[in-house]
């Protein structure tokens, strides 16, 4: 999965400048383009976050057309790439459409005053109010409008763990019975009871959250096996935790070759991110190595023709992981090291071995494979197909 921020790829009619991204990008290995909102954002209150939607069925003239988009999406099918949509369920803008029609579908203090998320300091949204049967069913045809008149492939569906629960069931079950059509769903949040309503994959945070002690606390790389074991604990058969070292949420305070100690460390952590287990998310400009943080609220231009040695070895590493059923759905061996970590994975005849050495020195260990010897941030691939 590929995360497509319009705003990195031109200052406007950023449709277009992403069509003509779409040759490189399928290049990659990607097979979904998961595009950040892309819909009218509101002026009241407004940070110019895409995540303020002002109207669910109109797109933000800055991104460019309705044929500019359809062009896009109709492009990215061409080349084998599914689109999915950034869903904002939980809140819309201060002058949204449904603020003016609708003011009776948000949620209101004790003094009768719509007010913004509760917890979160998102000012400039308003929140939803589920316990409106009116305003849920407008949620969904808002959603099924998008597939059934755009083309799209699915959602992924922004801070779905403030969402209700039964509105997921809800919504989950109408998509599902568009005819004809095969969604992925993606919930951002870590609730297990997501893929009880229905989701196909949601976030791994826990495993970040380890990843991040192995390289900024030196904790002993095993945590990365039982953050692993603890995300996958009591998952349903087909259901996915999304992997990855940075995303816009990321991006926006350092980019991963900043926070993963440089080039070398930052290519470890991806391999260690999307390898041991769940699907795999690059953000774009990752392949690049971009040095510098990226604020979703404004035009970061970023130079697309840069590091292309960088770009090919996320290439590489897509293609492997493409190319080897049992990276994707293999069971899993791990082999226990502070350092370095180890595992196999098997699918019926295709067995493949991964190393990666977490450290920033060199370090030998012995493994299933023998002796192994690595300088800092080396990992091994290897296909052992029987």
């Amino acid at each position: 999965m590929y995360q497509v921020n319009p705003r990195v790829f031109a200052a406007d009619h950023s449709f277009n400048a992403v069509t003509r991204q779409l040759d490189s990008i399928a290049a990659l290995g990607v097979n979904v383009l998961w595009f950040m909102p892309v819909y009218e954002i509101g002026v009241e209150k407004s940070v110019n976050s895409p995540y303020c939607i002002k109207d669910y069925l109109s797109l933000n003239p800055e991104f460019g057309t309705v044929k500019e988009f359809d062009t896009m999406v109709r492009e990215a099918h061409k080349r084998g790439m599914s689109v999915i949509l950034d869903w904002v369920a939980n809140h819309t803008s201060w002058d949204s459409v449904w603020m003016e029609e609708h003011p009776e579908w948000f949620t209101r203090d004790s003094r009768g005053n719509i007010i913004h998320p509760a917890g979160t300091g998102w000012e400039d949204v308003a929140d939803l109010d589920y316990g409106n049967r009116e305003m849920r069913n407008a949620m969904i045809d808002a959603m099924k409008y998008w597939v059934e008149e755009h083309g799209v492939d699915g959602f992924r569906c922004d801070a779905a763990d403030y969402v209700p629960f039964d509105f997921w069931q809800q919504a989950v079950r109408a998509l599902r019975e568009i005819p004809d059509r095969k969604l992925l769903l993606l919930a951002e949040g870590q609730r297990k009871d997501h893929f009880d309503a229905g989701f196909d994959m949601n976030y791994a945070w826990g495993y970040l959250a380890a990843l991040r002690q192995v390289y900024h606390k030196g904790a002993p790389v095993t945590e990365l096996i039982k953050a692993d074991s603890l995300e996958y604990a009591g998952l349903q058969p087909g259901k996915v935790k999304l992997r990855f070292t940075t995303n816009h949420d990321e991006a926006v305070h350092a980019p991963a070759v900043v926070e993963f100690d440089g080039e070398r460390g930052a290519i470890a952590a991806f391999v260690a991110a999307t390898y041991l287990h769940g699907g795999m998310l690059i953000y774009d400009s990752q392949e690049v190595a971009f040095p510098e943080r990226i604020d979703f609220f404004r035009y970061v231009p970023v130079d697309w023709s840069s590091n292309p040695g960088y770009r090919e070895e996320y290439k590489y590493l897509v293609d492997f992981y493409n190319s080897h059923p049992a990276i994707r759905k293999g069971d899993l061996t791990a082999y226990p090291d502070n350092d370095v970590l180890m595992f196999s994975r098997r699918y019926g005849s295709d067995c493949v071995f991964v190393a990666v050495n977490m450290r920033n020195k060199a370090v030998s260990v012995d493994s299933p494979a023998g002796k192994l010897h690595f300088g800092p941030y080396e990992y091994i691939l290897r296909n052992i197909t029987e």
